[in-house]
């Protein structure tokens, strides 16, 4: 089973050590009128939050990370170095890297404090609101040039960006989890998002040593449009009794060649916000095929949101491996 604490084994070296050289800016296209991007603001320092720190530190540049909880904010700190930790011990990076690493990510609870950065990347709660009102109270303290992203797996870009100042200069930047592992970032661009914010995104996810696709700003975009529907039949399935959890996952696993089942995967992602991607599918494009398993529902009203609660379909709180709750 996978570890939230990216226990997952760095199985590509090639793919993990960080790249060389200094921080990547839009500049280095051949664009001199774009700033070079060398600070960088993260907001949500939960399971995306630090891994977005993770390797953006590795990558050369200064991170500056922040949550409305120190505790938060020193586990996931705690957590990156553990997972550097990892990496030296896998020889993927020196123990240099790592120290150089850690001394560049700093923290913060004053979510003002992020304004002189070249780059914010929001990572929170996969909540329109919530997501609206951070942009709200950084927009005053914002340099003109910074560009704004959201990590958002679902929510419209176009709509967040009209809430800004900028939104020629704001963005979807979606890593995919467990973000040191992935590979992909989707970068979604709101209908009034120049090419110059484009290429920004684009050189940096080039110098984080990632691959970057272009999704058009429909509800979900391209991953989790394909993938969320996939967890959601899964649910039905166990809903209506065709199969229990193990049956289900072992069948998607072995049967399709999937490395996690769909509802393993659904608590490694965490069961609200594959409930939260569902409502956005269901109520953006109005077919009932993405109306989202009543169980998915009911889990999720139960608390029972996966591995951060140690209860989803599987029951994480013994010692040895999961045990299914249904």
């Amino acid at each position: 089973m996978l570890k939230v604490e990216i226990e997952l084994g760095f199985n590509d070296p090639a793919a993990l050590k960080p790249p060389s050289g200094r921080a990547y800016g839009a500049d280095n296209h051949g664009k001199g009128s774009v700033m070079a991007i060398e600070r960088v603001g993260i907001v949500g320092a939960g399971q995306m939050g630090n891994g977005i720190a993770h390797v953006f530190a590795l990558a050369g540049y200064d991170v500056l990370m922040t949550d409305v909880s120190q505790d938060a904010l020193d586990t996931a700190r705690a957590l990156i170095d553990r997972n550097l930790e990892r990496q030296v011990g896998r020889e993927l990076i020196t123990a240099a890297d790592k120290s150089v690493a850690m001394g560049r990510i700093t923290s913060t609870l004053t979510l003002t404090d992020l304004g002189p950065t070249d780059l914010i990347i929001e990572a929170a709660t996969e909540r329109e609101t919530i997501k609206a009102a951070i942009f709200e109270d950084l927009m005053p303290h914002l340099k003109p040039e910074t560009i704004l992203t959201s990590n958002t797996s679902s929510i419209s870009i176009t709509r967040l960006a009209a809430r800004t100042d900028r939104p020629e200069k704001f963005m979807g930047f979606h890593f995919m989890n467990p973000v040191p592992i992935m590979q992909l970032v989707e970068l979604i661009r709101g209908i009034a998002t120049d090419e110059d914010t484009f290429k920004a995104c684009q050189g940096v996810v080039e110098r984080l040593g990632k691959t970057s696709t272009a999704s058009e700003d429909f509800p979900a975009f391209i991953v989790n449009r394909i993938l969320m529907p996939m967890i959601n039949e899964a649910i039905y399935t166990l809903y209506e009794g065709v199969g229990s959890v193990k049956s289900i996952d072992t069948s998607l696993k072995l049967g399709a060649n999937h490395p996690m089942g769909p509802l393993e995967l659904a608590d490694f992602i965490g069961l609200d916000t594959c409930l939260a991607i569902m409502n956005v599918l269901h109520d953006g494009l109005a077919d009932t095929k993405y109306r989202p398993c009543p169980l998915l529902t009911k889990y999720v009203e139960a608390g029972w949101l996966g591995r951060k609660t140690q209860r989803g379909f599987y029951d994480y709180r013994g010692e040895g491996d999961p045990v299914p709750t249904r």
